[in-house]
C-alpha cells in the first residue's frame, strides 16, 4: 500500500503566538474506548490541548475563515470549522509543521509527535501468509497498487462524526499500532483495531459512502473499502461474506458483510481500519465524541 507523504519538518522555531504544543496521546485501553484521553476535555466539557497523543492520532486546529489546510504536499478544505490533521502511524517522532490558509494569509504551527509507544505482538499464521510464494507476488503487487489509489479519491465529505460502530454491540478494541511479528518475521505495525466476534456476525458500514473495493485480497481476505469523501476511508477485513459490490452506495449502519477468518488471521474477527488524508489513524478516535479530539493552535487573525 502507498504510504502518505511524510513531510520533513522545518527547524524547530515558532512565534509566541504559535506556541509549541506537545502531542503525545494517551494510549491506554480506557483512552481508546473514548475518543481520546480524559485530559482531552476540561471539567466544563470544553476541548483542551492534549497532554498526550501519539503517531496514529488526530488533532484539530479550529478557526474562522479557513480556506485550506495543508500537511506536506497534501491539501484539503476545512471540515466543521477546523483543519483536522491525521498523524500517520509511521510518522517519525519530532517536530511536524501544520499549515492552513485563512483570511488570505498562510499560518503555520509546529507540533511535536511523540516516540512510537506501541507494544510488540507475536503471531503464528499459515506459512504462506508470512512468506508468500513467488507465484502470488504479482497478485500482491497489483492489489497494493489498487488499494493505494483509494486513499486520495477526494470528493465532498459525506460523513459526520462520530462514526457508527461496525459491530453491534461493539466488543473491546485491541492491538492498534502494535508491531507485528509473524512467524518470527517483523512486518508493518497493525494499522487498525481487531474486534472479536463469531463467524457470521453482521458487519455494518460506519458511515454512508461508496464502496471503493469489495474483493478477496491476499493478506486481508474478503475486504471492503468504503470512500466517505473528504479523503476518509474505512476498511473491513477478513470477512466471511461480502454483501456489497464495487461502486455501490451504502448507508450508515447497512450490513456490508459478515465476520470471518479469511486472509492472514489467527481466528475469526473483524479488522476495522481508518485512513484520513492517507494517514493511518486509530479508529477509536473517530468512534467517540469529536469534541474531545484535541485542539491545537488558536483562532487569532493571520
Amino acid at each position: 500500500m502507498r504510504d502518505p507523504v511524510t513531510p520533513t519538518a522545518p527547524p524547530f522555531t515558532v512565534t509566541a503566538a504559535l506556541a509549541v504544543l506537545l502531542l503525545v496521546p494517551a494510549i491506554g485501553p480506557a483512552a481508546r474506548e473514548a475518543a481520546g484521553s480524559p485530559g482531552a476535555a476540561t471539567s466544563t466539557g470544553a476541548p483542551a490541548a492534549a497532554s498526550s497523543v501519539a503517531p496514529g492520532g488526530v488533532v484539530r486546529w479550529p478557526g474562522r475563515g479557513i480556506d485550506r489546510c495543508q500537511l506536506g504536499d497534501l491539501q484539503w478544505p476545512p471540515w466543521d470549522g477546523a483543519c483536522w490533521f491525521a498523524v500517520d502511524l509511521l510518522q517519525e517522532a519530532g517536530p511536524l509543521e501544520l499549515e492552513r490558509v485563512r483570511l488570505g494569509s498562510s499560518e503555520r504551527l509546529i507540533v511535536t509527535v511523540a516516540d512510537y509507544p506501541y507494544a510488540v505482538q507475536r503471531l503464528r499464521v499459515a506459512p504462506e501468509m508470512a512468506d508468500p510464494p513467488a507465484d502470488q507476488l504479482g497478485r500482491i503487487r497489483r492489489e497494493t497498487e489498487r488499494v493505494g489509489a483509494v486513499w486520495s479519491l477526494g470528493g465532498t465529505p459525506l460523513f459526520r462524526l462520530p462514526l457508527g460502530p461496525p459491530l453491534a454491540p461493539m466488543p473491546n478494541r485491541r492491538s492498534f499500532g502494535s508491531r507485528r511479528i509473524f512467524n518470527g518475521q517483523p512486518r508493518d505495525p497493525h494499522s487498525g483495531v481487531d474486534l472479536s466476534a463469531p463467524t457470521g456476525t453482521p458487519v455494518l458500514a460506519a458511515e454512508r459512502g461508496r464502496v471503493a473495493i469489495a474483493s478477496d485480497l491476499y493478506f486481508s481476505g474478503n475486504s471492503v473499502f468504503i470512500d466517505h469523501g473528504g479523503d476518509l476511508v474505512t476498511m473491513y477485513f477478513h470477512l466471511d461474506r461480502i454483501e456489497v459490490r464495487d461502486g455501490e452506495a451504502v448507508e450508515r449502519g447497512q450490513v456490508i458483510g459478515t465476520v470471518g477468518s479469511t486472509g492472514r488471521v489467527t481466528g475469526p474477527h473483524l479488522h476495522f481500519g481508518v485512513r484520513w488524508h492517507g494517514a493511518r489513524v486509530d479508529p477509536a478516535l473517530l468512534l467517540g465524541d469529536p469534541a474531545r479530539v484535541p485542539v491545537v493552535g488558536s483562532d487569532h487573525p493571520g
